[in-house]
């Protein structure tokens, strides 16, 4: 693995890294406050490119390769992590799982909108009993010929009022378990689906988390993705590649609060001299880099082998696990760095450390991490 990113590569990291610090950072805190979604920022993120990174330029795509995906997520959740799971779900989720295994209808139809952000995508998996559990689908999606009537309630779904397009888990043959479930695309405004209250989230505030209800939603046989009782094979393969996104979350909240803590520590003055010149701090500071470049290189080369197509579901699992955990400890030590001037909304790290936590849950918790990598290693 090369370690030396291209040009192409820095200068996707530079444009993303440009356009958080000018149109994310300006009323991040307003929006975090006031749980608004960034809806003119997402657009603009479509405009430039950052929402269809990796698919086909034929379908509005960029085209790029996973390195310079989470080399723009970092930048992106430096900032503002409600935006980056925004654009984490729309391109590793729904327009990755689209292109790979959506008919050419399909793709014709939605992905030339998604890659762009006229349209925007909802990975739509989790039910108030089936989170980590998924094979205990509730929902249904009963096969009437040539649509499926779909109901039950799905929740924690990011996008859940913005979105246009959701991707839907449901059972359609529940004697075959998780072999009977299937994917369906189910357009926003069909009769039947109803998008339910909006979570009042301790961190990524500004992201829209709803639970969503379908009652007797009739969805043609023309928008399920791929074979009958392909659903759950196409839920777990598109959530590897989305722990690779998430992990990039991970190291780009970190990776801001050691930024913003390195910013203070110069210039924060205690018992006659710069925090930065105290052994303390420097000792916080060294172990805080150390940890965030561990996960950069887990984070790359799980992104590495995806590129190069070799299986790297332990090393995105890997990439998550540990990722996620550093945000939570970097996150934290900026907070202490900062002092009683880190607990308020002012100084950003607060948002930050709250925005942290998600990342041990979705997409997985820590604990199914834990489970495929082990699964893994005794393969």
């Amino acid at each position: 693995m090369n370690l030396e990113l291209t040009e192409e590569q820095l200068t996707v990291q530079k444009a993303a890294r440009d356009f958080a610090q000018t149109e994310l950072l300006p009323g991040v805190i307003e929006r975090d406050t006031e749980q608004k979604f960034p809806s003119d920022q997402i657009k603009k993120m479509g405009e430039l490119g950052l929402m269809g990174m990796m698919t086909d330029p034929k379908y509005n795509g960029g085209g790029m390769d996973t390195i310079s995906y989470v080399l723009a997520m970092e930048e992106i959740s430096k900032v503002d992590a409600s935006a980056s799971v925004c654009m984490s779900v729309n391109n590793s989720l729904v327009c990755w799982g689209l292109e790979r295994f959506g008919t050419d209808e399909q793709k014709e139809k939605y992905l030339k909108k998604l890659t762009t952000a006229e349209y925007i995508g909802a990975f739509c998996l989790s039910e108030p009993e089936a989170g980590s559990d998924a094979t205990s689908q509730r929902t249904t999606a009963e096969d009437k010929g040539d649509y499926y009537l779909l109901n039950g309630t799905k929740n924690w779904i990011t996008n859940g009022k913005s979105a246009s397009i959701y991707i839907v888990i449901a059972q359609t043959h529940p004697e075959k378990k998780h072999k009977g479930i299937n994917a369906l695309i189910v357009e926003r405004g069909m009769p039947g689906f109803v998008v339910g209250k909006k979570e009042d989230k301790m961190g990524i505030r500004g992201s829209d988390t709803h639970s969503l209800m379908f009652t007797d939603v009739k969805v043609p046989k023309a928008n399920r993705i791929g074979e009958d009782g392909f659903g759950f094979t196409f839920a777990m393969t598109t959530l590897n590649g989305g722990r690779i996104g998430i992990a990039s979350q991970a190291l780009g909240i970190a990776s801001g609060a050691y930024e913003l803590a390195v910013k203070y520590a110069k210039e924060r003055k205690a018992f006659g001299k710069h925090l930065s010149e105290h052994q303390a701090i420097q000792f916080k500071l060294a172990d805080m880099a150390t940890k965030i470049n561990a996960a950069r290189l887990l984070v790359w080369q799980a992104a590495y082998l995806k590129d190069q197509k070799k299986d790297f579901v332990k090393a995105a699992a890997m990439a998550k696990l540990f990722a996620s955990q550093i945000a939570q400890e970097v996150t934290s030590e900026a907070v202490q760095i900062h002092g009683g001037y880190g607990y308020v909304k002012e100084f950003h790290v607060e948002r930050l450390m709250r925005d942290a936590k998600i990342t041990q849950i979705y997409e997985g918790t820590t604990e199914i991490q834990k489970m495929v990598i082990s699964r893994e290693l005794l393969r």
